[in-house]
């Protein structure tokens, strides 16, 4: 299988069917601070540069806007190839910034748990991984003074739909790895 072919898989995205128009790279607004511009991490897809591709910095700051998917003209959704990439890092331990990758999994955490985005838990969840505690206390303090960080999580009406499709996702990749379905 080539790596075009199992980022399709993976995706639902027929990388192939970009020409590189740049529309993508011209709408994204973290272009400036990625070492590849979303053309070009495509480009080096389509020509199976694997290790190019999981160490593109664009990966893990992506910002998942879709600005991208809304300038395609062939309607690649380029946050779905960067999810599908983000994935492949971590099952390959191609994780280039461990604090980058953390935050990462905190956040899916909060909304695997929730339904929905909890700040102080995922910031909590995030210092934990990190080794970090204590070091931003004082503006968490000053934070929770204003009411800008709730204490106790909101939880989304239908979190049980999203916690399906995580376990949907875990079952995936446990198929793709020839992991036991058990």
């Amino acid at each position: 299988m080539t790596l075009a072919e199992e980022i399709r898989e993976r995706s639902g995205q027929d990388i192939n069917s970009c020409y590189q128009c740049h529309k993508c790279s011209g709408g994204c607004p973290v272009t400036f601070v990625c070492d590849l511009p979303l053309s070009g991490l495509v480009r080096a897809l389509q020509l199976g540069l694997r290790d190019v591709a999981l160490a593109s910095r664009l990966v893990w700051l992506c910002s998942g806007c879709r600005a991208c998917f809304e300038r395609c003209p062939n309607g690649i959704d380029g946050a779905r190839v960067l999810d599908a990439l983000k994935a492949m890092a971590k099952e390959a331990d191609r994780v280039e910034d461990p604090q980058v990758a953390a935050f990462h999994d905190a956040f899916l955490g909060m909304v695997r748990r929730f339904g929905r985005a909890y700040e102080l838990g995922m910031m909590a969840e995030y210092k934990l991984r990190t080794g970090t505690l204590t070091q931003d206390v004082p503006l968490g303090m000053k934070m929770m003074a204003r009411r800008k960080l709730r204490l106790l999580p909101s939880l989304a009406p239908r979190r049980g739909d999203l916690g399906r499709l995580f376990r949907e996702g875990v079952r995936y990749r446990k198929r793709q790895a020839g992991g036991d379905l058990a």
